[in-house]
């Protein structure tokens, strides 16, 4: 015991000295990433500039920092797979008819940009604030929705299931999972999608049927 007294006794105690010197490690640890992440950041924008065979100092005068780039590249892919017009689609009476019209043009889109679009959806929520434009095609596709939603015999919950529905037929991973995954043609899966939202409606028609067949009628001839 003794000797175990004078061992413990015998140890150097930590000095405050050391336990400074792990913060100042961690700091340098930090710039040292952050020398290495800026490093590959110029030689993203040094292959960028190549590759458009133009000057640093010239990509630089039109993109001074990666907020501007990106915002530049989302932009382009705007402008080069423009989103449907719904305003045309509120030309249509029948709802199903003008559903499955958007999802044509819609699914067209996704048919030539959708992974792209898929990898935005994916990283999105990563983004800071300020980086995706406004609106974007998340806004978009809200909107459609809304155009999509009107003219269906739906109210209360009923109406909250079938706002889900359109959601779903609109996604782009729904529109991935039923063609890219599963194998269908798009037109295969506008008849799966268009028959799921006519069924998220069928128990309030059928409730209002049996209360009063007559409006339903009327209500469903409009």
């Amino acid at each position: 015991m003794r000797q175990a007294c004078i061992l413990i006794a015998s140890r150097r105690p930590v000095k405050n000295q050391d336990t400074l010197e792990i913060p100042e490690i961690a700091r340098k640890y930090v710039l040292k990433r952050r020398a290495e992440r800026q490093d590959e950041t110029r030689k993203r924008i040094l292959a960028i500039a190549q590759r458009a065979r133009v000057t640093r100092r010239t990509f630089y005068r039109h993109f001074p920092d990666e907020v501007s780039l990106f915002r530049a590249c989302t932009g382009h892919s705007l402008a080069k797979w423009p989103m449907p017009d719904p305003s045309a689609w509120q030309r249509i009476s029948d709802p199903e008819e003008r559903l499955a019209r958007a999802l044509r043009e819609l699914y067209a889109v996704y048919r030539t940009a959708g992974r792209r679009f898929v990898v935005l959806a994916r990283d999105a929520p990563l983004l800071r604030p300020g980086l995706l434009p406004k609106p974007g095609r998340a806004e978009l596709v809200m909107a459609m929705n809304g155009v999509l939603m009107e003219g269906w015999p739906a109210r209360g919950r009923r109406r909250d299931v079938l706002r889900a529905a359109i959601a779903h037929t609109t996604s782009i991973t729904t529109w991935q999972s039923l063609v890219e995954q599963q194998g269908l043609s798009d037109e295969e899966a506008i008849s799966v999608l268009t028959g799921m939202v006519t069924a998220a409606i069928a128990g309030d028609v059928a409730s209002r049927r049996a209360a009063n067949p007559r409006s339903v009628m009327v209500l469903l001839d409009h």
